[in-house]
């Protein structure tokens, strides 16, 4: 007797799409902006002798639960708004495509940033206790992004909040809780982080500049119009480059970071994926391309600093 090949399978299908469904609500696009962060600083703090490796972990899981968590808040109060439909481009689509009910998500977003926090008393009782306050601060930034009667991204200042809270800052928290002090190189080599931490950001204004213009909002994007956002992008990019080129000639970072350069066509296609598009769904592969330059422009960052340890 054969086996009904169709019945067996049917189940096995729908648990890898259940999986994909809540893989697909934390936006695993974005995450990279809160894992490369954490990499470069306690990249930047070997240097001051050996890394602790249960808070480099520590610090990891809570900022990637921290920014899922952001994402789930901004599925959610979009949503609640009525900004997105089963056709918005760009969004997990967990709510309005999948039909997970909003309670489950924005619980769901809570829970992440219960484990967040728990992990942060860890890193604070290996550390400081002021940090609790920084911690706080971010996860407050992180829900009042898109939560509460005044959302940071529906204002010109999105991509500096994004860039300072999960680039820079993250940097320097994995750098302060190796060493114990945060010192001028780290700040030198977390400004590129931040960023293209916020040229994520502005990506994703670009992208939704008419939509979100129709719905009020303020974005640095809507501000400019298309054609300077997108100049802006590419200036930010070209900055990045450039600065850590400053940061090898002045000998801040090693002659390995020069790697960074690796991740340039990224960048480029970007900037040209926005450029003689209109549509979300035709400028989506550019938002993607932008989020990988910040993957790997800051993973390569990061590997230059490592050679730059070892070998020198």
């Amino acid at each position: 007797m054969q086996p009904n090949l169709q019945q067996s399978s049917k189940p096995a299908v729908e648990s890898n799409r259940g999986v994909q469904v809540w893989w697909q609500m934390t936006r695993p696009h974005t995450l990279t902006a809160a894992f490369v962060p954490v990499l470069l600083g306690t990249a930047l703090a070997l240097r001051n002798g050996k890394i602790h490796f249960g808070l480099f972990l520590a610090m990891l899981i809570a900022s990637l639960l921290i920014q899922a968590a952001t994402n789930m808040f901004n599925e959610y109060f979009d949503f609640k708004r009525g900004l997105d439909t089963e056709h918005s481009v760009g969004i997990g689509g967990t709510i309005v495509r999948d039909g997970i009910k909003p309670k489950t998500v924005i619980n769901l977003a809570f829970g992440f940033y219960g484990i967040a926090l728990l992990l942060g008393i860890y890193i604070c009782a290996n550390s400081s206790w002021w940090l609790a306050i920084v911690g706080l601060v971010c996860m407050a930034v992180g829900y009042f992004y898109t939560g509460g009667p005044f959302p940071i991204a529906y204002t010109p200042f999105g991509e500096i909040f994004s860039g300072f809270f999960m680039g820079m800052l993250i940097i320097l928290i994995s750098f302060f809780i190796q060493t114990g002090t945060v010192e001028r190189t780290s700040i030198l080599v977390s400004i590129p982080s931040m960023i293209l931490v916020g040229m994520i950001m502005l990506s994703n204004n670009i992208r939704d500049l008419d939509g979100d213009k129709e719905n009020g909002r303020k974005t640095v994007a809507i501000l400019l119009g298309k054609k300077q956002a997108i100049n802006l992008l590419a200036g930010m990019f070209i900055f990045s480059y450039l600065w850590v080129l400053a940061l090898i000639i002045s000998g801040v970072t090693p002659v390995w970071t020069a790697i960074v350069i690796l991740s340039a066509p990224k960048a480029i296609k970007a900037t040209k994926g926005f450029i003689g598009n209109s549509l979300p769904i035709q400028m989506a592969p550019a938002m993607k391309a932008t989020a990988q330059t910040n993957t790997i422009f800051g993973f390569l960052l990061a590997i230059g600093i490592f050679i730059g340890h070892f070998v020198s």
